[in-house]
């Protein structure tokens, strides 16, 4: 509507400045004296001007005269072709100058006249390849997706426009939520062209919705393969796949195919938590003890995690709260200072019965880095120790305002997880999942069996029950 104003206002303008020049030229003096045959012609202004424009009609004229009796001459003299060529060259001319004007209504953002545009240039030019893009692309622009994915499959029939055809309306059924029926598209398009970055991630991404683990296995290969990926995400990527492909196997109770997936994403990502908690378990099963522990002391080194406190545990399940403690400091020495290996170690104290030492252990946790498991593990020391109810309840109820500590957080999403998965279920990423705080308080309280996980795992539970079901009694009335 406003262009529209503006070209009237244009047009409004533009008459109005050659009325005032033809009022000025009739006004004006002199002219243009011609002799021609003895006679004398004397112009005007104005006529001197009308003048020039005819004798510039005049020669243009002349010279398309020209062109069609060279093309004539050139017909009669054997160029079977000359008059065709002649017409078609007009044709020609007239068809990209529509498409051009096209493109750029299109960049403009006028999705309409683009469309009108296009249709002018097939006209002309009768070249499905070039203007059927157009119109596509113009549709799409204007919001007509019936139109846009008609054209679309005109291009997809063609086999120099297949892929483009094919990629138009994988993108159709995208902006639809047609994930399954895209999917497919996806898997044509990167058929046609392996190497196009933007298919390869496109598959991908629907690959990993889809739980499609080894077809995005495939996938990422090719972009290795075709230099579109940095061979250390691939590497993080692969054994993340190859971890989901392990929990599937796992689900489908194949033992000895999910031992061997699991073994292979932790080969493939040593500080992958999951895969090195799966890969310790594959080894306990196999009596392996050895790899188990090497397995977990690895990935302890890079990010120390309270799954994989557990699974050092299951490597010596019928171990005694001593012997448990003696080995764990293996572990726990790596990183000293870390929260959560004082909080472990805290725990194993109190399983073998040693508050005064557990409460050293855990040191000054709770003033550097408070958290519900941390006061909740103060509850369970002063309980231990002897303290009254209303000093262990003073710490629960302290617990019950504090921040639940590391969980496993999307990074693009902040979307906060009870467990670790290969995409983040909000937003649907792929690995962008990390163990880390929440940026804002989590209010919502553990079990204490969640938060004294070795205790009660301990070999001599006889021992322990008291202090864990007392604290626990207290957490979960």
């Amino acid at each position: 509507m406003l262009w529209s104003l503006v070209k009237i206002i244009l047009f409004v303008c533009l008459v109005a400045a050659a009325a005032f020049g033809a009022v000025a030229l009739l006004e004006a003096d002199g002219g243009l004296q011609i002799q021609f045959g003895g006679t004398e012609y004397l112009l005007g202004p104005l006529e001197t001007v009308i003048a020039l424009i005819v004798l510039v009609l005049i020669v243009w004229f002349f010279l398309k005269l020209v062109a069609l009796f060279t093309a004539v001459w050139k017909f009669f003299n054997g160029d079977e072709t000359a008059l065709s060529r002649y017409f078609e060259r007009n044709r020609q001319s007239k068809g990209y100058d529509a498409l051009a004007e096209g493109m750029m209504a299109l960049a403009s953002g006028e999705g309409r006249t683009a469309m009108a545009k296009a249709a002018k240039a097939e006209k002309y030019l009768n070249k499905p390849e070039l203007t059927n893009l157009l119109t596509a692309q113009a549709a799409e622009l204007s919001g007509d997706r019936k139109k846009a994915e008609e054209t679309y499959r005109k291009l997809v029939e063609v086999d120099a426009t297949r892929f483009v055809g094919v990629r138009g309306i994988l993108k159709q059924k995208l902006a639809s939520g047609d994930t399954a029926m895209a999917l497919k598209l996806a898997e044509k398009a990167f058929a046609l062209n392996p190497k196009h970055e933007d298919t390869q991630d496109v598959l991908f991404k629907l690959q990993t919705q889809s739980k499609d683990w080894n077809g995005a296995r495939e996938t990422l290969n090719a972009k290795l393969k075709h230099c579109s990926l940095p061979r250390d995400v691939h590497k993080r990527r692969d054994a993340v796949l190859a971890l989901s492909e392990a929990r599937k196997v796992f689900d489908a109770d194949q033992a000895i195919e999910a031992r061997e997936a699991a073994i292979e994403a932790n080969r493939l990502s040593p500080d992958l938590i999951p895969a090195a908690v799966m890969a310790a378990h594959s080894y306990i099963e196999q009596d392996q003890k050895k790899y188990a522990t090497r397995v977990i002391q690895k990935a302890w080194d890079v990010s120390p995690h309270p799954d994989l406190a557990v699974a050092y545990a299951a490597v010596e399940p019928d171990e005694t709260p001593k012997a448990r403690l003696k080995r764990f400091k293996a572990l726990t020495k790596i990183h000293m200072n870390h929260p959560e290996s004082k909080m472990l170690m805290s725990e194993l104290h109190m399983a073998n019965e040693n508050f005064p030492e557990a409460r050293r252990a855990l040191g000054d946790v709770y003033e550097t880095d408070p958290t519900a498991r941390s006061a909740t593990l103060m509850a369970a020391i002063e309980r231990g120790e002897g303290a009254g109810d209303h000093v262990v309840k003073g710490w629960l109820t302290s617990a019950l305002s504090l921040p639940r500590g590391p969980q496993w957080i999307c990074d693009s999403c902040q979307h906060i997880h009870a467990k670790w998965g290969p995409t983040c279920g909000n937003c649907e990423s792929f690995d962008t999942l990390s163990w880390k705080a929440p940026p804002k308080s989590e209010v919502s309280l553990p079990s204490g069996l969640q938060m004294l996980p070795l205790m009660v795992g301990a070999a001599d539970e006889a021992s322990t029950d008291i202090t864990v079901v007392d604290a626990v009694e207290i957490v979960e009335p």
